[in-house]
């Protein structure tokens, strides 16, 4: 397992202090120092062993959707998987209450893919981009104007999958002087900026899930209903999955519910008409 991740490999987690060093409160201090620490899990020899055997026995692709990559096997033969990676970015601020908040957006009804849904700012990479951090800022800047510069990227998170099977890179970035950032909305990508408690996503409140099931196995999505200026959003998928990993982190406990992890048996070939329901 640890060589195919070496092969399937994230970028080091970026550490960059925001441009105009700004100083930002001791909770945010303690916060970016909490979270530069932060390993993704790692792999036993038992998991090594595994691999092996579901690749010599099963042959086949087993992933996870909206679930850390890491408890997923992937298949050795490169050119039978190779997803396409993206980033996005949970930007964590702290509210006029003291909580820990962050940036969500509600993506155009005119998109073409998860149109009108509930998203983290962020985007597939592109040539140029020196790594996941890279992607996550550029991505977030043209989508709601956030100056790269007012952020404090401490580290990514262990890569997740999609349901499109897309390789998705969660990365934290703290902003010490949420005054700073006036929300610019892309029109063409997004159609409102809003912001959530963090802590929400590990509580059962305005919580529900619905079993599913693909190719024999049954699944959790969870759904996180939350309402803000008078405006209902509903946070779900993948993004609920990164929220609940991200927020587990951050303060350092389980949430009360079963996140559910599940396993899918993904045919040989997979192409861009490969998803999971």
């Amino acid at each position: 397992m640890i060589s195919l991740l070496r092969r399937l490999s994230t970028s080091p987690p970026l550490l960059m202090e925001p441009a105009n060093s700004c100083v930002g409160s001791q909770r945010l201090l303690a916060l970016a120092q909490q979270l530069r620490l932060y390993k993704p899990p790692s792999f036993s020899s038992d998991d090594d062993i595994e691999e092996q055997r579901i690749e010599e026995i099963a042959h086949k692709v087993v992933s996870q959707v909206g679930f850390a990559e890491s408890n997923t096997p992937i298949a050795q033969d490169p050119e039978r998987f190779r997803p396409k990676r993206a980033a996005v970015l949970l930007c964590l601020f702290e509210g006029d209450a003291g909580d820990l908040r962050v940036i969500l957006t509600k993506r155009s009804s005119k998109l073409s893919t998860h149109s009108g849904e509930v998203a983290l700012p962020g985007g597939k990479t592109e040539e140029g981009d020196k790594d996941d951090g890279d992607t996550a800022t550029r991505e977030a800047k043209e989508e709601i104007g956030l100056d790269p510069s007012l952020l404090n990227v401490v580290t990514v998170l262990e890569p997740f999958l999609s349901k499109h099977l897309l390789r998705v890179v969660p990365v934290i970035g703290i902003l010490n002087e949420k005054e700073a950032f006036k929300a610019a909305p892309n029109p063409a990508e997004v159609e409102a900026v809003f912001d959530a408690p963090l802590e929400m996503f590990i509580k059962d409140e305005n919580r529900r899930s619905e079993e599913r099931e693909w190719m024999g196995n049954k699944y959790l999505i969870h759904f996180f209903d939350y309402e803000t200026k008078n405006k209902k959003y509903i946070i779900w998928g993948l993004t609920a999955g990164i929220l609940i990993r991200a927020a587990s982190i951050v303060y350092k406990r389980s949430p009360p519910f079963v996140e559910q992890n599940p396993i899918y048996k993904v045919p040989r070939v997979v192409d861009i008409n490969t998803t999971i329901p």
